[in-house]
């Protein structure tokens, strides 16, 4: 004897809704225990912030430190003798506690500092108490060796899950991300990071590059980048001037 199914129209739309509903579910569910970054427009949670929503021609330049000794020296030659004043500077722990000679040159200079945590891995890899210890430690050790406490981070390789945002928020700290990234860590040329950051840089930026030893072309490119921004009318200031009371450009991690 054969069976036959008979659905209206309206039974089929309900199953096609059903089915779509269990995918997305089923997907935010692996997202999660994956730790794939899903951005929501409808999350509350803390986010990251990669930019400030402004007409104001204010731009913050960041470097990373991670490791090395000659590229930072250089770096700052550049900005002291282009009269920047204001920049960003995020250290890793151990680097800040093993360079304490160029950790003061950058607080003397008026410099922010910001964390780049303490080991320089995927903080989304870790657990919970992992991620605790991790901020906590370079906490610490940037407070010892800066006499300030830096309230500022950004995770090693720009990676976080929804874990990492919300345990950094409880402790105090804002993630930072940026909108431009230089590849200076590519070590593409000197003129194709200079390229680079002028064609896209804009209105409350935040821009990305390194002091670290592994990126060759930093220091090269930085004079013509300054100079290129200054004649497009840009100011620079610290990441922290720029967020604070602005409209920022975050994307939540669910």
């Amino acid at each position: 004897m054969n069976f036959f199914w008979i659905l209206s129209g309206k039974q089929l739309k309900r199953y096609f809704i059903a089915v779509v509903a269990l995918l997305f579910a089923l997907g935010i569910y692996y997202a999660d225990h994956q730790h794939i970054q899903v951005f929501l427009p409808f999350d509350t949670g803390p986010s990251a912030v990669y930019s400030v929503d402004t007409e104001k021609k204010e731009i913050a330049l960041t470097f990373d430190i991670s490791w090395g000794e000659e590229r930072a020296g250089p770096i700052l030659d550049v900005l002291e003798q282009k009269g920047v004043k204001k920049a960003t500077f995020f250290l890793s722990s151990p680097w800040a506690e093993s360079h304490p000679d160029i950790v003061k040159r950058i607080v003397d200079a008026g410099y922010e500092i910001g964390s780049h945590g303490h080991r320089h891995d995927n903080y989304s890899q870790y657990s919970d108490a992992q991620i605790r210890t991790q901020i906590t430690k370079a906490h610490q050790i940037l407070s010892k060796v800066t006499g300030k406490e830096p309230n500022l981070i950004r995770f090693p390789n720009g990676d976080f899950d929804k874990r990492v945002l919300r345990i950094a928020n409880s402790l105090g700290y804002t993630t930072i991300q940026w909108d431009t990234d230089s590849l200076d860590w590519m070590n593409p040329g000197t003129q194709k990071i200079i390229s680079r950051v002028l064609a896209k840089a804009h209105p409350g930026d935040i821009i990305l590059m390194h002091a670290s030893d592994s990126c060759k072309q930093t220091h090269e490119a930085l004079p013509q980048i300054i100079d290129g921004l200054k004649s497009k009318g840009y100011k620079f200031v610290t990441v922290s001037e720029l967020i604070a009371g602005a409209k920022t450009d975050t994307k939540a991690v669910e």
